[in-house]
């Protein structure tokens, strides 16, 4: 292990905020192109078959969350003996820019490889450059503030996202029959909303924003010193990496968390890929009704960030997950079992009348408040998780830890979406695929009841 390793980085305000604007700059990938405008586009209006489309948007989730779970430990090993993080975080961002460019071009009726393959290189380059900028963490906060950080790090992210949210649906997207935006105003720029330019300028304005809003991180947070040449830094790497899987059948509280994270995670990284494309194919939501949908969610998210950091702070990250999954649990049931004329599989009946304008209907009104339940938790779910490893690991570790956390994020997340896949394949409904996420959610939570917490509180033998 090289010396490196063990050094922490100075610690200044401005080096902190210029890492917790990188949830800022990339937060708005996830809110408008994964989940709220160009996802439900993509299934909805794309092309003529929203129950393949929507087969084919999980299957891209699959695919990437397979990559993603292979080279992410790899890269977080190896990232730990190369020492610095930020030119492998620039490396990703020009892969994720160019590909989130090139969105533009998914014209309805055009081949849906195109945008599947561009969706693919941009999710695992955010993920990868994450991947990095977590591992920085644990060298800039001290462990006490780390959970109320990682939240509000977390808060601004949702804030970015609702900005570029709010923008897209007051100002671009329009209405295919009347032509306006919410405010009523002709969309800037001339977009075309029958052509889906609305949605597919969504990539163009990620890509521009996540440009941006990287470079404070770049210019004012301090990175660890360079280490090993490259070449050296992969084969040291990967040696470390196979003795840290090694260690962890000997630190029984980290790999207890990280098994019950990769559950729960999976639960939720579908809800938030397939939770837009399961409503505007449920209720028929335009570009319109789908964007205030998420601005409400990030509102909500942010307020749920807020008091997470806080909860974090005095009960720690375990309970704040905690809470966060019972939480998530019954807006997942919630909204499976909600449809058109009724809730909860019809034991509660709703009127079907369409009262007009935004969420004209009942279930729809009730499908919303599901959706707050979920904007209150899937924020701190994830930002207490992060903070829960960065107090269970030591900085010289912490790349190669973080690795393995992405691969806990990702090693089965293809199993949640392949799962709705199948069902919705086999069942027809795209109800029953939901379902399934109601299992890694569960599961989840009952594993990381018995976890330590931190988790580095697990006896591990000398010399680990």
């Amino acid at each position: 292990m090289t010396s490196l390793a063990t050094e922490t980085l100075p610690r200044s305000s401005r080096g902190i905020w210029g890492w917790m604007l990188f949830d800022w700059a990339a937060q708005p990938f996830f809110t408008v192109v994964t989940t709220f405008i160009f996802g439900p586009y993509f299934v909805a209006r794309l092309t003529e078959d929203p129950v393949g489309a929507q087969a084919a948007w999980s299957n891209m989730a699959t695919v990437s969350a397979i990559i993603i779970a292979v080279l992410s430990p790899i890269l977080g090993s190896i990232a730990d003996q190369s020492g610095a993080r930020k030119p492998w975080i620039a490396f990703f961002a020009a892969i994720k820019i160019v590909s989130l460019c090139l969105l533009w071009f998914a014209e309805p009726g055009s081949p849906i490889i195109y945008p599947i393959v561009f969706m693919v290189l941009a999710s695992i380059s955010a993920e990868f450059s994450i991947v990095f900028n977590d591992s920085m963490m644990t060298r800039l906060v001290d462990k006490r503030d780390v959970g109320r950080i990682s939240n509000l790090a977390w808060g601004l992210g949702y804030l970015g996202g609702m900005i570029v949210l709010i923008t897209v649906v007051a100002f671009l997207a329009a209405n295919p029959e009347s032509g306006k935006t919410l405010l009523g105003l002709d969309p800037l720029f001339g977009l075309d909303a029958k052509a889906g330019e609305d949605a597919r300028i969504t990539g163009p304005i990620s890509a521009v924003w996540y440009l941006l809003f990287i470079l404070p991180m770049f210019f004012f947070t301090p990175d660890a010193p360079r280490g090993l040449p490259f070449a050296a830094a992969v084969r040291t790497g990967l040696r470390e990496l196979g003795t840290t899987l090694g260690e962890l059948k000997h630190r029984a509280g980290i790999l207890r968390f990280l098994v019950a994270r990769m559950l729960y995670q999976d639960g939720v990284n579908g809800l938030l890929i397939l939770g837009g494309t399961f409503a505007a194919a449920m209720f028929g939501w335009a570009t319109i009704e789908i964007g205030v949908f998420g601005i409400i969610l990030n509102v909500v998210a942010i307020f749920g960030c807020w008091a997470a950091g806080s909860i974090d702070r005095h009960l720690g990250s375990k309970v704040t997950v905690l809470i966060s999954l019972v939480l998530l649990l019954a807006a997942t049931f919630g909204m499976v079992s909600t449809g058109q004329g009724f809730t909860l599989f019809g034991l509660v009946q709703l009127p079907t009348a369409d009262g007009g304008g935004l969420f004209g209907t009942a279930a729809e009104k009730i499908y919303l408040l599901y959706g707050l339940l979920v904007g209150l938790s899937f924020g701190p779910v994830q930002a207490s998780s992060r903070s829960y490893l960065a107090r269970s690991v030591s900085p010289s570790e912490a790349g190669r830890y973080f690795g393995i956390y992405a691969l806990s994020g990702r090693a089965t997340s293809f199993m949640a979406t392949l799962s709705f896949s199948l069902v919705t394949y086999w069942s027809g409904s795209a109800r029953f695929g939901m379902a399934t996420l109601l299992v890694f959610l569960l599961a989840g939570l009952i594993l990381l009841v018995a976890t330590p917490y931190p988790a580095e509180k697990t006896k591990e033998p000398a010399g680990t």
